[in-house]
């Protein structure tokens, strides 16, 4: 329960790290598309109004010939100017919808504002707002706002009489509603999509912190299970041991042949702890570091020996043990002598053992591109194909009534494993239940060794075709 609850915890944390730093990026993230958006409009609603100014500049300034006055021109290019005079606000002219100056302002969102060399306001045009402040200031761009708060931003040029003279100001500018407007839909929308964004990115934080827990959860499990399993390996012997010993010194006076019996059942319990530690002990070596002693090893000595040495088993248990070797050179491999004499053993062995009397056990030998084939078949009881994923772990047992009847500890498979992932090979297992299992290991071959051979023959060749008389 405390396990459980320490799992939970520690999901909810990563879930909980998980959502922070995505939050934290997609904040940022909406914050620069935000500035990225603002800063995309400003540009484009700079270039807009620097375009007109520079039109109505071009068509405007060639027509004037006073300083500070306008030519009866510009109300022709202007239709609803207002004349402003001294002590006197402008005089408001309706605005024609249908007629616009220039041809180039067709929004009610643009105004133009003319004023003299000394910043009095002239005459204005265009959408023209109330409450706009007519203190003239020469800077080039300007954020201003009427009485109302509305925003506006304008553009102030100089203009220059026919004679080149200083003619005065004008000013351009355009409402920034629409502008506002629609940023200010991006920051609603930006708003209330964070929040939803983050419960998709809390829920989405929780599934990633489950999957990234099940490794280790898994793991955990595994190591629960096999501190049980082991556990359970040495009580067997041990308790047979001490059942053993309790009885003998219950005993009054032991007979010769009980002394030598009870020391029997006691060397042949501690033949098994010994052997069980000695598996163990094999496996956390190959889990932990690489094999330190590397020699040549040839796979065709270590077949024939252990044929020539599980023969007698077989032969106890009414089992055919042959081999068949289909390779006439020797097939040298670069690894643990003693590691590879244990793989083979143990897939014979257990081949032995869960074949029934009266089948037979074959050891194949080949060579297949740079590896060398070994396979062990046999004729036994087989496999459930259910388990075939599972038969390689520690402690895992397909049956367990013959496993206990054959006294094994569910650990030869998984040296077998060990091993040829050690030595950087391939293990494979086919089995059909009730018709036998074919165990298939691919060993990588000393490529070096055939290599100098292939090189020593052809440099014999070339040798006797050099001798031969021409």
């Amino acid at each position: 329960m405390n396990q459980n609850k320490l799992f939970r915890l520690t999901r909810v944390r990563l879930a909980l790290y998980y959502a922070l730093v995505m939050g934290l990026i997609l904040s940022l993230s909406a914050f620069g598309f935000y500035r990225a958006v603002f800063h995309a409009h400003v540009v484009a609603l700079d270039s807009e109004i620097e375009s007109v100014a520079g039109t109505l500049h071009d068509s405007l300034e060639l027509k004037l010939q006073q300083p500070g006055r306008l030519e009866p021109i510009a109300h022709q290019l202007f239709p609803n100017i207002d004349n402003c005079t001294i002590g006197a606000s402008c005089i408001q002219q309706p605005l024609d919808s249908k007629r616009h100056f220039l041809g180039i302002v067709t929004k009610s969102s643009y105004y133009v504002r003319f004023f003299d060399t000394s910043g009095k306001l002239i005459a204005t045009a265009g959408s023209y707002p109330q409450g706009l402040p007519t203190v003239f200031n020469q800077k080039t761009w300007q954020f201003i706002k009427d009485s109302k708060g509305k925003e506006y931003h304008q553009i102030t040029v100089n203009l220059h009489t026919q004679s080149h003279q200083d003619w005065g100001y004008m000013q351009v500018g355009r409402s920034l509603e629409e502008f506002n407007g629609y940023l200010d839909s991006v920051k609603l929308t930006l708003v209330l999509g964070l929040p939803i964004a983050m419960a998709m990115i809390a829920v989405a934080s929780w599934w990633l912190a489950g999957l990234a827990m099940q490794p280790i959860y898994q793991s955990y499990r595994q190591i629960q299970q096999f501190t049980a399993d082991a556990a359970h390996e040495l009580r067997t012997p041990l308790a047979a041991t001490g059942a053993t010993v309790e009885s003998a010194l219950l005993s009054p006076q032991l007979a010769p042949e009980e002394t030598r019996d009870i020391l029997q059942t006691i060397h042949r319990q501690n033949q098994r702890l010994t052997t069980l530690v000695a598996d163990l002990l094999m496996l956390v070596r190959l889990d932990k570091q690489p094999i330190k002693q590397r020699d040549i090893c040839c796979i065709n000595d270590i077949v024939c020996d252990l044929i020539e040495e599980f023969e007698a088993m077989a032969s106890a248990a009414e089992i055919t043990l042959t081999s068949v070797i289909t390779v006439h050179q020797p097939l040298n491999i670069i690894g643990n002598t003693d590691q590879l004499y244990r793989l083979i053993s143990n897939l014979i062995v257990n081949a032995i053992q869960y074949t029934p009397r009266g089948g037979e056990v074959t050891v194949f030998l080949n060579k297949s591109d740079n590896y060398a084939v070994i396979k062990v078949q046999d004729t036994g009881i087989g496999i459930p194909q259910h388990e075939l994923s599972h038969i390689f772990d520690r402690f895992y047992r397909v049956a367990s009534d013959r496993s206990r009847t054959t006294g094994g500890s569910g650990l030869g498979l998984a040296i077998v494993n060990a091993i040829v992932t050690a030595h950087r090979g391939k293990l494979n297992v086919e089995s059909q239940l009730g018709k036998g299992s074919t165990f298939t290991v691919q060993l990588p071959l000393d490529i070096t060794a055939f290599k100098n051979k292939s090189s020593i023959s052809l440099f014999k060749r070339l040798y006797y075709s050099l001798r031969k008389p021409k």
